[in-house]
């Protein structure tokens, strides 16, 4: 197993939920932390639940914006001379069948949960590389293992995360640097209430959004938790969370049909 103790940990999103949880369990865990986030408030009351002694250093970086992602990865070599564990965690969501979300609330959709991690994996990646030691954790979705009708702008990009973390697995071998891809089941985080609803949606989308708060359910620490001991045992993939094994097997046994046992399963909820 791989400890994280004396290691540099990059975390997104970290001002709440899983983000949150991942750099407060690593500091605990001994690491040293370079934490970001677009909310300043959310970062500062991360900071202040901080065990003692923690070696923390906060940055607001909104992970859509390339130049910030990689103005961010010089940053964090000047203050801590290297990195190694990028945990691209940084996501929200988006509410929309695809006949009612616009453009412009797709793009805003994929800027932070796809090319975020894009930008964090190519700013990071030549560091790890270099050093020949480092580790890429990118936050998927079991939304990147199973299509939801509603979600087609979060499936997009969390089934693009998929594919890009895949791909990092037959690239990065024998260099030293791995790839972790995280596929959370219904964690109970903000992400329901500060996701958004399309402009143009009508009830059906209210109703899925609200359905999406009852299915919140695992606690963000205990994902946490699962995620480090999984990247801890050099893990691949982890699933885990509200509903997370058993989508998994409905994508596995129903590969072209689960749609219709999703659907029924909502009308029940």
């Amino acid at each position: 197993m791989k400890s994280f103790k004396d290691k540099v940990a990059v975390v997104t999103g970290a001002g709440s939920g899983i983000g949150r949880h991942l750099a407060l369990q690593l500091a605990q865990a001994g690491a040293r932390l370079a934490i970001s986030d677009v909310s300043e408030n959310g970062l500062a009351e991360t900071l202040r639940l901080m065990p003692a002694g923690a070696e923390v250093r906060r940055y607001r970086v909104d992970v859509a914006r390339k130049d910030e992602v990689f103005a961010h990865a010089d940053q964090v070599l000047r203050d801590f001379g290297s990195a190694h564990y990028i945990f691209n965690n940084a996501g929200v969501s988006l509410t929309a069948t695809i006949a009612h979300a616009s453009i412009e609330e797709i793009e805003w959709q994929l800027g932070i949960n796809l090319w975020g991690v894009i930008y964090g994996t190519k700013a990071f990646l030549p560091i790890l590389l270099l050093q020949k030691e480092g580790h890429i954790v990118n936050l998927s979705s079991v939304f990147g293992l199973v299509a939801v009708a509603g979600q087609s702008a979060y499936n997009v990009s969390k089934f693009g995360v998929r594919g890009w973390t895949e791909c990092l697995w037959q690239e990065l071998e024998g260099s030293g640097v791995q790839a972790t891809c995280v596929h959370p089941g219904g964690i109970r985080t903000a992400i329901a209430q500060t996701g958004r609803l399309a402009a143009n949606a009508d009830h059906v989308e209210q109703r899925l959004q609200a359905l999406a708060g009852k299915l919140l359910v695992t606690p963000p620490e205990d994902m946490a938790a699962a995620i480090l001991d999984g990247v801890a045992r050099g893990k691949k993939r982890i699933v885990y969370g509200s509903k997370a094994a058993t989508l998994t097997w409905l994508q596995r046994l129903l590969p072209v049909s689960y749609g219709k046992v999703l659907q029924a399963m909502g009308r029940f909820l």
